[in-house]
């Protein structure tokens, strides 16, 4: 079974405009199966494959004679000598579409087409599965519990992988190698320590001083190694919103996972019971809801300015959506009843805050959508609606 992904809109629209398109994401989202599928008609080599790789490196000039137009480089970033050489031929062919390249480390994909292929590429960002992708295929539980627990890589749902048996082996095979690619891990069993308490504090702020105390390294490791999770997009900052505000609003990020199956799984939460219970429960929600966000955003090529906003008597926005000519404000509450002091927070900001043009609305765990007079009501599974303008 392949699930279409909704990111191929984006991708064939952009393909006539550029000469080169490049996607990256984290490993196992389907990168490798969206272009062997969409690009059938291009030659597919893997810089992963030893001897490839070896071919790239010490033969370019035949290599490339080889490969010259239509070719997709997957794992790119592993030979970043090529990139000068992909300038040199695209300036001087012209073709839109020549060559198409995927990887899974930001960091080094991203310094490489920094350097070399400003201006000539577009950019794209594929996470595993998002809720329309699912719901389209009818694989979409009405109960974001389950869903949750899950996770959403493409391998559970292709290869009816069990989550736990999946992320204990991604965590193994992939979390681990690429991370130390990109940091030299010498106790890796202080690593794993450093994950398993990323993971407690999912939506919520980032001390680092206090994660790095906890995990007992120091605070440019423990920099160094969230840096690499981010960069193997593991896990992403969401940033404050402070513009217009005085010195009260806190300015630090909050920390969320890009994959809710990982972070149960890191915390050893394997049920819906265990997750109803649990005393972080409206953080792994937020988390939830947050990385949905991110996910369809970026599957849309439909970057928007989010941020969260906090002060620091703890009034705090869960979302803020910056749209321009107005701005969403959203709570998020994980419970499925809904109340009338669940609006509190969006009352307080808009009586308080001096913005104009705002639109107030309550994402919850349920799945009816309403209109009330504080604001909107909307399901979890709708989350992206927040995104249209």
């Amino acid at each position: 079974m392949e699930t279409k992904r909704n990111i191929a809109k984006a991708i064939r629209f952009l393909l006539g405009k550029y000469p080169v398109i490049a996607v990256t994401g984290p490993r196992q989202s389907g990168k490798t199966t969206l272009l062997r599928t969409m690009f059938s008609e291009y030659r597919y080599i893997s810089l992963e494959n030893p001897d490839a790789q070896k071919f790239a490196e010490n033969d370019p000039n035949g290599f490339f004679a080889l490969y010259d137009n239509k070719v997709i480089f997957d794992e790119v970033q592993r030979v970043p000598s090529l990139f000068s050489y992909i300038q040199t031929i695209v300036d001087e062919s012209k073709i839109m579409g020549q060559f198409i390249l995927s990887g899974s480390q930001n960091f080094h994909l991203m310094e490489n087409i920094s350097q070399s292929l400003a201006g000539r590429v577009a950019l794209f960002k594929l996470f595993p599965f998002d809720f329309n992708e699912l719901a389209a295929e009818g694989l979409l539980n009405s109960d974001y519990l389950q869903n949750m627990l899950r996770g959403f890589y493409p391998a559970i749902y292709d290869r009816d992988i069990p989550s736990k048996l999946f992320y204990s082996n991604y965590i193994q095979t992939y979390v681990q190698r690429d991370v130390t690619e990109l940091v030299a891990v010498k106790d890796m069993r202080l690593f794993q320590n450093f994950i398993g308490l990323c993971a407690t504090r999912a939506g919520q702020l980032l001390n680092l001083n206090a994660l790095a105390n906890e995990c007992g390294i120091s605070q440019p490791t423990a920099k160094s190694w969230l840096s690499a999770l981010e960069s193997s997009y593991i896990v992403f900052q969401l940033s404050p919103y402070y513009k217009n505000f005085s010195k009260r609003i806190v300015k630090t990020p909050k920390l969320y996972f890009y994959d809710t199956g990982l972070l149960l799984h890191l915390l050893k939460i394997n049920n819906a019971e265990q997750l109803l219970t649990h005393p972080i429960k409206g953080n792994l929600f937020e988390n939830l809801m947050i990385s949905e966000l991110v996910k369809q955003m970026y599957h849309a090529n439909n970057a928007q300015d989010i941020y969260f906003w906090r002060d620091s008597a703890g009034h705090e926005v869960d979302l803020l959506i910056d749209m321009g000519s107005n701005i969403k404000i959203v709570e998020m509450k994980a419970g499925i009843t809904i109340m009338p002091e669940m609006f509190k927070t969006l009352e307080w900001f808009e009586t308080n805050s001096a913005l104009q043009n705002l639109d107030k609305t309550l994402v919850y765990g349920g799945n009816q959508a309403q209109n009330r007079t504080a604001g909107k009501v909307m399901p979890w599974n709708k989350i992206g609606e927040l995104l249209e303008t």
